[in-house]
């Protein structure tokens, strides 16, 4: 049995006893008897194939291969098919693997300044989103690294709009729909529409409707076309009420464990997967609206009244968000405003 299907094998019970050996054969450099072979590193992403973040992060490893003349050799595993996206940050604390990909928000109920890049309209361009990931990217690493993870790099989904099967006009067309959510931003947005919101992974949107769990979603137009939304709804509002990031993390012991020049490669290929994620994701988001369109789709902007409720929500939200997160919240807020001027 190979060390990879001893881990998909193995994973599921996953004790700490068990993930203390799952740790000991996928993070170490080489395999036992060969102490020349290459490093072999699982990496588990939520998303599927099609999605712009999954080829990045192939794209990523490929780089991190060439770069090290293959002595560290990152397998992808999309789709959830490894680790399912709840356990991937700490499937990466405790070793189970050495590196994964996680939306920056789930970690919300853990510390607020996970999602800083959710509260509507804080950050609702591209600029915006860069400028914001600048203000918080330091005290977010530094959150991370007290947990012994490394923050290799982020990358954005395209603005958030909303998905329904009627168009809406106004809140009150949202009033107790059940709502998919993907974090905690998203369920409050729900709340405040009057909706209800209902925790989905992506992988699960198409039978999560067809199902009636859910019957609206807050999401990117880049996830829509990836789960072919016109196959069981007619609308997309493009709201543009965040960008929310995806975020890659190593375990800092499997990164010590590399040698200096790896650890450079490494870093090296995440900055460069970095700058074309992003720009990536903006391509993404003038193609997806596109697919939208194109199949059947009718993709909208929020009227006045919409945009005038959505902004008070905006508000609150963020308002909310600034008494959560506290000092930490307020350094990051008074960096990006500085950085506006």
């Amino acid at each position: 049995m190979t060390v990879r299907l001893a881990l998909q094998t193995l994973l599921a019970p996953a004790p700490l006893a068990l993930a203390g050996l799952i740790a000991a054969t996928t993070a170490t450099p080489g395999l036992a008897g060969s102490a020349q072979a290459a490093t072999e590193w699982d990496m588990p992403t939520p998303y599927g194939d099609r999605t712009f973040h999954t080829v990045n992060i192939r794209e990523f490893a490929d780089d991190v291969r060439e770069r090290t003349d293959g002595e560290l050799d990152i397998t992808v595993h999309p789709n959830g098919s490894l680790i399912e996206h709840p356990e991937i940050k700490n499937s990466v604390r405790r070793g189970i693997v050495p590196i994964g990909e996680l939306i920056m928000s789930r970690l919300a109920n853990e510390n607020p300044i996970y999602e800083v890049d959710s509260v509507p309209y804080l950050a609702s361009s591209y600029e915006e989103a860069q400028t914001l990931w600048e203000a918080s990217r330091e005290v977010i690493a530094d959150e991370l690294a007290k947990q012994q993870l490394r923050l290799l790099f982020a990358v954005p989904w395209p603005p958030q709009g909303i998905y329904t099967q009627e168009k809406i006009e106004t809140a009150e067309d949202l009033a107790n729909l059940k709502m998919r959510a993907y974090n905690k931003s998203s369920e409050r947005l729900a709340q405040l529409v009057g909706a209800v919101p209902t925790q989905i992974e992506v992988p699960d949107i198409p039978t999560a409707f067809s199902t009636g769990r859910v019957d609206a979603m807050v999401t990117s137009p880049a996830t829509g076309a990836d789960t072919k939304a016109w196959d069981y709804l007619g609308h997309f509002n493009h709201t543009q009420l965040w960008l929310p990031k995806n975020m890659v993390i190593v375990s800092d012991k499997a990164f010590s464990r590399l040698d200096e020049a790896t650890r450079q490669a490494v870093l090296d290929a995440a900055e460069a997967a970095e700058t074309r994620g992003w720009q990536m994701s903006r391509e993404e988001t003038d193609e997806a609206l596109q697919v939208l369109r194109d199949n059947g789709i009718t993709v909208s902007e929020p009227s006045e009244e919409l945009a005038a409720t959505l902004k008070d929500v905006g508000e609150t939200m963020t308002r909310e968000w600034q008494d959560r997160a506290g000092e930490q919240g307020a350094q990051i807020l008074e960096t990006y405003r500085q950085m506006q001027q």
